[in-house]
């Protein structure tokens, strides 16, 4: 009878179910999507280092990222790769009181992955662990951060394999038009410098102990800290490790003034090769810039938006002469980034592609866009923006890279309405302020007698570069 009883009232159910008015999808409504941006705890150590927390005790893990000034804009021109060099050898090349051996085993032990690295701006120093392994961890931190050993067998392994790097670097062709875009760029600047056999042989030890005691200093060193920890008790780790670390009355950063690019040339590199790199660029914009979010949205439009571009629609989808073309604003943190625009395609067609990027620049100048095209990138922009809180480390990381950067205090908090406000008329303006064709550096890699028609009646400054067919053993 229970189960009698059962069958009739689960059929009553799919009844009353059967019945229930159906809705189209146009007729369904959802409530307004409301997003706020993370707020994230920070505070001073007595001696200067500001610590950013986000707690998550989900998982027995900690996650921390040290971050301070330094990076390729500060490397002379005679040793370009120093800051490179010197993030390769503080994670490799031992301490003064732990061998580079000792702290491979003390990482293995703890299963912890610990990676240094330098930017443009800043050098970067990664650890995740275990919670349990906290104090190990800080340990080890502490020593890198401040006793580095630099030593002379690990430095030279680490010298190595940067020289390895540079000999291969003309395997491909895309780092070859890279190299010689930025060159072409920004002329004899940081910016536009790349490490050379020469460079990086010049740099010695002493060079990176003066580069590491220019860079790490308490008021200089900023730390963002998320996983399974105690806030409080994280604190006092830190400041028993690093309170008595003295700081520094630091000069204020004086960057090098951009100087004058090699603009309305085009760089050919001859390479035996059946496709063609194409690159064009100028310098763009940085953070700073009042049309930031204009540029942005601009962008999208014409080659960073994927398929919904025009450069991709033209290039690919209806010519099928490349399978990926895009561009870029990277935007600077300090110093205006460059505009890039690329793509590959087969020798035949090379000068074609190139023309079709170049039309598409001037067209987004001369003529406002649509209002669907504008409406799509908006959307794109403010809808992926809260993908940029994807974890706990990405946000606390994030908040400390912004105040590291020097962001406004409302930039996550007015981005999405920024964005939104823009007009037809704002994206046409910094269009036109920011993309001048007749002034790109442009850059081929690629079989000359392959291509289709003569590069030089389009008015830019023919430039040949010698480029080895094979890497230098």
């Amino acid at each position: 009878m229970k189960k009698i009883a059962f069958l009739l009232t689960l059929t009553l159910l799919l009844l009353s179910g059967c019945t229930a008015p159906r809705l189209r999808p146009d007729q369904l409504s959802t409530p307004p999507l409301h997003f706020a941006v993370p707020q994230i705890e920070h505070v001073t150590l007595t001696n200067g280092i500001r610590v950013y927390f986000k707690e998550d005790h989900e998982l027995p893990l900690l996650h921390l990222t040290v971050m301070t000034p330094g990076g390729a804009i500060d490397d002379p021109a005679e040793k370009v790769g120093l800051a490179s060099l010197l993030a390769k050898s503080l994670r490799t090349a031992g301490t003064g009181s732990r061998s580079a051996a000792q702290i491979d085993t003390d990482l293995e032990q703890m299963a912890a992955d610990f990676a240094v690295s330098a930017d443009t701006y800043a050098l970067t120093l990664d650890l995740s662990l275990q919670a349990g392994d906290l104090t190990r961890g800080l340990d080890l931190l502490q020593k890198v951060l401040r006793t580095p050993a630099f030593e002379p067998e690990r430095l030279e392994l680490a010298r190595k394999q940067m020289l390895e790097a540079i000999r291969r670097q003309n395997d491909h062709p895309q780092a070859i038009a890279s190299r010689e875009l930025l060159k072409a760029i920004y002329g004899d600047h940081p910016l536009g410098r790349t490490p050379t056999e020469a460079t990086v042989q010049a740099i010695s030890r002493d060079d990176l102990l003066a580069a590491h005691q220019a860079s790490f200093s308490p008021e200089k060193l900023w730390i963002a800290v998320s996983g399974d920890f105690n806030r409080e008790q994280f604190r006092a780790e830190l400041e028993a490790r690093f309170g008595a670390w003295p700081a520094q009355k630091s000069a204020p950063r004086i960057l090098p003034p951009l100087v004058a690019g090699n603009a309305g040339v085009a760089i050919l590199g001859q390479k035996d090769l059946p496709q063609s790199v194409v690159m064009l660029g100028q310098i763009g914009i940085d953070k700073s810039a009042p049309d930031l979010h204009a540029v942005r949205v601009m962008n999208f439009i014409l080659g960073g938006g994927g398929f919904n571009s025009r450069m991709m629609k033209e290039i690919r989808e209806e010519r099928g002469l490349a399978y990926s073309v895009y561009s870029s604003f990277q935007v600077g943190r300090f110093l205006p980034g460059p505009f890039i625009a690329q793509c590959e395609t087969k020798s035949s067609t090379t000068i074609e592609a190139l023309d079709l990027m170049l039309a598409a620049i001037a067209t987004i100048r001369e003529e406002p866009v649509r209002a669907e095209e504008l409406q799509i990138a908006k959307e794109s922009l403010n809808n992926s923006f809260v993908f940029t809180f994807s974890g706990p480390h990405e946000v606390v990381t994030q908040a400390m890279r912004l105040d590291f950067y020097d962001y406004p205090d409302d930039y996550l908090e007015s981005y999405r309405d920024k964005v939104a406000a823009l007009t037809l008329a704002d994206i046409q303006q910094a269009a036109r302020d920011h993309l001048q064709p007749e002034l790109m550096s442009i850059v081929l890699v690629g079989n000359e007698q392959g291509f289709e028609a003569p590069l030089t009646p389009r008015g830019f400054l023919l430039q040949r570069l010698v480029v080895p067919q094979k890497s230098v053993k």
